[in-house]
């Protein structure tokens, strides 16, 4: 399923990292962007960010020219979120901007709802 509207958003910066891997990658099949959650962490909840294919049931999107695609389980815990991408000397790499987090870790890949 294709929608118009997109669940989260990319940032600028993020993007070109994104679009990075998808030029990097060496997998000869087709592969989108899976966001969702996975239970770990020190908070109960981690983000997952990985290059996949497209499982049935998943929800897909187009978001800035990324091809994503979201478990529909998934998706309360990461409306509105944004992904962002850090290269500074205090942090390095993707990190998670989600108004549904009631707490973080401190390395903020973790989070509770």
């Amino acid at each position: 399923m294709e929608t118009t509207t997109s669940p989260i958003k990319i940032s600028v910066t993020a993007n070109k990292e994104l679009l990075n891997l998808f030029e990097n990658s060496t997998n000869e099949k087709e592969e989108f962007l899976r966001i969702g959650v996975k239970g770990g962490g020190c908070s109960g909840l981690s983000y997952l960010l990985a290059l996949d294919e497209k499982k049935e049931g998943d929800d897909f999107h187009v978001i800035d020219g990324i091809p994503c695609v979201i478990n529909p389980a998934h998706a309360i815990y990461l409306f509105g979120m944004e992904i962002d991408w850090k290269n500074g000397l205090d942090a390095r790499g993707f990190i998670f901007i989600n108004p549904n987090a009631s707490t973080t870790c401190g390395c903020g890949t973790s989070f509770a709802v």
